[in-house]
């Protein structure tokens, strides 16, 4: 009996083996293989004269070095953090009045919802043209700001003001996003605990401090987390709104690393600027990790 019930066990591992097997080699062909050549790449001398001869030579970690004593790359590093980290306060203080603003009950919550997450379900490439259009210089901004007497600036010409715009748009995309997860955050806490807080005499703000806040720990750093992934590797609106432009003042790591590469043909710096963007994705999944390994403990 025991020995049919271990075969029974391996035929199973072998099944779930065989579903697991498809998947597997899609994620080593498609994201694997490219990681491991930007890798190789990155410490290699690879331009346009020597992309088809392969005449390239192994430099090391010259190219981290270059680009860490270029001035124009740690302007990028920084526009990356200050644009990730302003869209992450915006994006997950208006997300979360809204969810609690839409999780009451009151009758036209669904359509104002649905007209909310308007913005999430759009293309990235339509955003970035309908932002191109509303910060131009006869665009809805600078058009609504004339007829209260203020003479609206020129936003994406601008140096000190083309990275405002483009976050004020991700926010338009991400707050929907937020929303939505943070909805999920709170359907998931009992109304029975705020019903024996409410006859304990717990007011509203006590209730959202002592039960809302720690309930939603988890879905909170989840939104978080997947909110700076998303944010970080930000590429396709600074692109069509600005092409990181002017002077730099929008270059994120991704634009910065297309421009590297197919703009300017110095391929392995800019595979290795894709690196340094994939560090940091990568320190703050180990670290969601650690802090989700610590909620499990």
């Amino acid at each position: 009996m025991k020995g049919k019930q271990l075969s029974i066990d391996k035929r199973k591992r072998r099944e779930a083996y065989g579903f697991i097997l498809p998947a597997f080699l899609y994620m080593l062909l498609v994201l694997g293989y490219p990681l491991i050549y930007n890798v190789f790449l990155s410490f290699k001398n690879v331009n346009v004269k020597n992309l088809t001869k392969g005449g390239s030579v192994f430099v090391g970690l010259q190219n981290y070095i270059e680009l860490f004593q270029n001035d124009t790359f740690l302007l990028v590093i920084k526009n990356t953090f200050v644009f990730t980290i302003a869209c992450l306060i915006f994006q997950f203080t208006i997300g979360f009045a809204f969810a609690i603003f839409f999780y009451q009950k009151f009758r036209l919550s669904g359509p104002i919802r649905g007209m909310v997450l308007v913005s999430y379900m759009m293309p990235m490439a339509v955003t970035g043209l309908l932002g191109k259009n509303i910060f131009s210089n006869l665009g809805l901004i600078n058009n609504l700001l004339s007829k209260i007497g203020i003479t609206g600036p020129e936003w994406l010409v601008n140096t000190s003001t083309a990275l405002i715009a483009v976050i004020i748009m991700n926010c338009w995309v991400g707050i929907p996003f937020n929303m939505l997860l943070l909805i999920s955050g709170l359907t998931s806490i009992s109304g029975e605990v705020y019903e024996s807080a409410s006859i304990d005499g717990a007011n509203w703000g006590q209730r959202f401090v002592f039960i809302t806040l720690p309930m939603m720990k988890g879905s909170m750093l989840a939104v978080l987390m997947l909110g700076f992934i998303y944010t970080f590797r930000a590429f396709d609106l600074m692109y069509i709104m600005t092409a990181g432009g002017p002077l730099n003042s929008t270059d994120v790591l991704g634009t910065y690393s297309y421009m590297l590469s197919f703009t300017q043909f110095q391929f392995s710096k800019g595979s290795a600027v894709a690196m340094v963007l994939f560090v940091c994705l990568f320190i703050v999944g180990l670290f969601y990790l650690h802090l989700l390994s610590k909620e499990d403990d």
